[in-house]
């Protein structure tokens, strides 16, 4: 049984089609393009694939909302997040032209038609006009900056994959803030440190 389908024993036939086929997508990619780093690819599915999908064991994202994943990189965490949203539609930007065709390649693959992929700057896309229900991201930068770029383009707030000790970064961010320890739903030592930050708007 995968990690996938340990911790999440619900999903369809198709999602667990897409899951299972992620590991080799991004293997055969990261040999030309290097979006994830070589020691990790061979944790990919404990170290990137389940730890985005901390995010959906928050329940806050439902079906019908639109997610922007800013610094998305390889697609994390909004490829597992579009596989397991596929009623929300999911906009991937980073400012790194390779890792976007990663993205588009690897999205076009799994058959998500849920996905936009983006060459750009978070503060640069659609003109600075977009707004989404959430921002998502993965440790892009700090939190007082990243709130920064995306405060403005958010509805209802940001989820953020964050590890180590962040209450001072927390405070520097000056929003109200959730900590969710990430081992309270998954096993394992490389979990220990990782936190998912909810700033709510409202």
């Amino acid at each position: 049984m995968s990690l996938i389908d340990r911790y999440f024993p619900d999903l369809t036939p198709r999602q667990r089609e897409q899951f299972a086929a992620m590991p080799d997508l991004y293997r055969e990619w990261n040999a030309r393009i290097n979006v994830v780093s070589r020691k990790d690819i061979d944790r990919i599915e404990e170290h990137h694939i389940l730890h985005s999908l901390a995010i959906a064991r928050t329940g806050l994202i439902v079906p019908g909302e639109t997610v922007l994943d800013v610094g998305c990189g390889g697609g994390f965490p909004g490829i597992p997040l579009a596989v397991f949203y596929p009623d929300v539609q999911f906009t991937l930007v980073d400012s790194i032209g390779k890792k976007i065709r990663v993205v588009q390649e690897i999205a076009t693959a799994l058959g998500l038609d849920n996905v936009r992929a983006e060459h750009s700057r978070v503060e640069q896309l659609d003109g600075g006009r977009s707004r989404f229900d959430w921002v998502v991201s993965r440790a892009v930068t700090d939190l007082r900056t990243f709130v920064g770029w995306t405060w403005g383009r958010t509805i209802y707030g940001i989820i953020y994959l964050k590890g180590g000790d962040l209450d001072e970064e927390i405070a520097a961010a000056g929003r109200r803030t959730e900590q969710l320890p990430v081992s309270t739903w998954f096993d394992g030592e490389f979990f220990q440190t990782k936190k998912v930050l909810v700033l709510p708007k409202k």
